[in-house]
């Protein structure tokens, strides 16, 4: 199930992520001990890959320890927050069914109790920051702005790509979708369509769109959100090839992607959380989308907003 809505599981509509192993991308990143060659036929690799796919799924990226104790991080603030229900555990975090809506505050900001989120640790790392500048072929830079997704029992998130929601500077932004806990289908892992990223001239008036801009003539600003579809099993009908994901994502996996990439969520079935991040990584020499950049981002501010004539 996806928005709601059932998917075709037959093989020509569904099946499984190609995997890299998590070697290539680190040799790649020289983060293991490797040579110059190696490190070149790696890179060489993991980019054939993505021009081929639009994505890089590689399982065991990360330190598994590492990612496990920031999910138990994760927990606790949960915990704290009220958002888990009596007796939740680190491996089911069961939702409260009365809990108020967590901020990302809650989860990323620094207490005397809490002390510092150990997310950043992760996704600013000189692990990911390699990887990156390795396939992109120099020195990166991040969004300053993480994504934090808690997402309770329920549905999915429709097809979309990221482009609409981030594309005031360079359009070569990489995605990087982390997983904290193991996510089983049930919990609603991501799925990415086919070969999506081959056919952005289908949809090149939604890929030019910007979320947040809006015509001052028409009106005052109206929230709208970038999702191309609400029917993951229609759209897929019209574009062809698979939804793709993976039977189960664990804590430590890694799935990158670009900004013209069609993906969605599968709808959370069970009664815990699934907990992940997504962060942008671009190369420096680029321009940047400013909105996500410095120490007070916000998603949907006002600020980010901008009124034209239309």
């Amino acid at each position: 199930m996806s928005a709601g809505r059932a998917l075709d599981l037959r093989t020509e509509a569904y099946g499984e992520l190609r995997r890299t192993d998590a070697a290539i991308a680190l040799r790649a990143a020289r983060v293991t001990d490797c040579s110059l060659a190696e490190a070149a036929e790696c890179v060489a690799e993991l980019r054939r890959r993505t021009d081929e796919d639009g994505y890089l799924y590689v399982p065991g990226f990360f330190d598994r320890a590492q990612i496990v104790g920031v999910r138990d991080d994760m927990v606790r603030r949960l915990a704290r927050a009220g958002a888990l229900a009596p007796g939740a555990t680190a491996e089911d975090v069961t939702a409260s069914a009365t809990a108020a809506r967590v901020t990302r505050a809650d989860i990323l900001g620094a207490t005397d109790e809490t002390g510092a989120s150990p997310i950043p640790s992760v996704v600013f790392s000189p692990r990911l920051l390699g990887f990156y500048g390795a396939l992109l072929g120099g020195a990166v830079r991040h969004y300053d702005h993480i994504w934090l997704r808690l997402v309770r029992p329920g549905r999915g998130t429709p097809p979309h790509c990221d482009l609409p929601y981030m594309g005031r500077g360079t359009r070569e932004v990489m995605t990087a979708w982390i997983p904290y806990r193991d996510t089983s289908l049930k919990l609603g892992g991501l799925m990415i369509l086919e070969r999506s990223h081959l056919q952005a001239h289908r949809i090149r008036a939604y890929l030019d769109r910007d979320v947040e801009e809006f015509c001052v003539n028409r009106g005052p600003y109206k929230h709208k959100p970038g999702l191309l579809s609400n029917n993951p099993y229609t759209l897929r009908e019209r574009f062809g090839g698979r939804w793709l994901t993976s039977p189960e994502f664990r804590a430590g996996d890694l799935l990158t992607f670009g900004m013209s990439l069609i993906h969605a969520s599968l709808d959370n079935q069970c009664t815990g959380y699934r907990l992940s991040t997504d962060t942008r990584y671009q190369l420096a020499s680029e321009p940047i989308d400013e909105r996500w950049v410095g120490p007070n981002t916000e998603e949907w501010a006002e600020r980010n907003r901008v009124g034209k004539i239309c």
